[in-house]
């Protein structure tokens, strides 16, 4: 498994994840992605969403998308997935401990990959970005949302070296394996997300 920053930290705060002002701001973003999901895609057969946490967005998808087959949440953080699991009714959603970099799941088996607020922690991004592509069918959607801004870049000499953190550098990233890239705010100045398809 790559190294993932906080993984630990993120362990701890499983319990108390959803809870807060913080919470209500996770749960906020969440249902803006879930709508621009659906937006992107109307009805997919698989779902997967990368950096799961509590699953509280894939359960969001689960209820807009009742026809849907299967849902799978992937975190790097095993109490996450463990509060996830433990969170779920529905048989359709699955939750797996793991990382964008190394998806475990076969070529060409997800309609929708999502994944929101997690982008900024993977080691290697653009391996991410690759492996999303993998995973999805020909012309499946990508739906993308974290932190891109200018505002930002004073953070990615320091603390975020190397990281995308503005949409000119994740639009670099995201063309070398997804066309039809679409920029959307999302949540205040900061948080935006993209939508991008795989070439059919």
């Amino acid at each position: 498994m790559p190294p993932y920053r906080n993984v630990a930290e993120f362990n701890d705060q499983a319990a108390s994840y959803d809870r807060g002002w913080r919470g209500r701001l996770r749960h906020e973003i969440a249902e803006r992605t879930a709508t621009l999901a659906v937006a992107t895609v109307a009805a997919p057969s698989r779902v997967l969403d990368l950096g799961c946490g509590t699953g509280y967005l894939l359960r969001a998808l689960a209820d807009r998308y009742p026809d849907a087959e299967q849902l799978v949440g992937i975190d790097a953080a095993p109490a996450m997935v463990k509060t996830a699991t433990a969170l779920t009714c529905d048989d359709r959603l699955t939750f797996t401990v793991g990382v964008a970099e190394q998806i475990g799941c076969a070529d060409d088996s997800f309609d929708l990959v999502v994944s929101t607020t997690s982008f900024d922690h993977w080691s290697d991004q653009q391996s991410g970005l690759r492996a999303c592509v993998r995973v999805l069918r020909p012309g499946g959607r990508l739906v993308l949302v974290d932190q891109f801004s200018r505002m930002l870049l004073p953070t990615m000499p320091t603390s975020r070296r190397g990281k995308a953190r503005t949409r000119q550098r994740a639009t670099c990233l995201l063309r070398a394996g997804f066309c039809s890239l679409r920029w959307h705010r999302l949540h205040a100045v900061i948080i935006n997300a993209v939508t991008a398809t795989k070439p059919a």
